[in-house]
């Protein structure tokens, strides 16, 4: 909710992030880069290994992404997923894409997947007391833990 109700700069966010230089990705969580997507963590994650995958073409249409980009979104999807669970061991997951306000999304114009990994009783009080996610894990740790697991991961998409 912070970033849905926050300030927010001018500009795609995830654009940003396509156009940055790669000496930059820690800075901006991105943990892969495919030929036509990329996959970053979530800087305001519902659980430890929130990663999100982005086509680096900018839309909010997912029946206006080309062949080319939809099948290398599904294949960075089907990667991370891999990574995720091979990093984390989590018990589950939650894959989402929100597709409009009313869905959910906090990034209206560039479409992004969800892979949230899950843990029985991982989800406590606080955010229904405090308005407050506990997260276990410093996103520097998760980049790192996650930038190893997508180099190690050396099977093809």
């Amino acid at each position: 909710m912070e970033y849905i109700h926050g300030e927010k700069p001018a500009g795609c966010l995830f654009c940003r992030f396509v156009d940055a230089p790669r000496s930059e990705d820690q800075k901006n969580l991105v943990v892969h880069r495919s030929p036509r997507s990329f996959t970053c963590l979530n800087r305001f994650p519902y659980n430890s290994g929130h990663v999100m995958i982005i086509p680096n073409a900018h839309g909010s249409d997912l029946g206006a992404l080309g062949p080319a980009d939809f099948a290398d979104l599904q294949a960075e999807l089907r990667r991370a997923v891999r990574v995720v669970q091979t990093v984390y061991r989590p018990q589950g997951l939650n894959l989402g894409m929100n597709l409009g306000q009313i869905a959910g999304a906090g990034i209206l114009d560039h479409l992004h997947w969800h892979v949230v990994p899950r843990w029985a009783g991982d989800n406590n009080f606080m955010p229904v007391l405090a308005d407050t996610r506990v997260v276990v894990e410093a996103l520097d740790q998760a980049w790192e833990r996650l930038t190893r697991g997508f180099g190690e991961d050396a099977k093809e998409p």
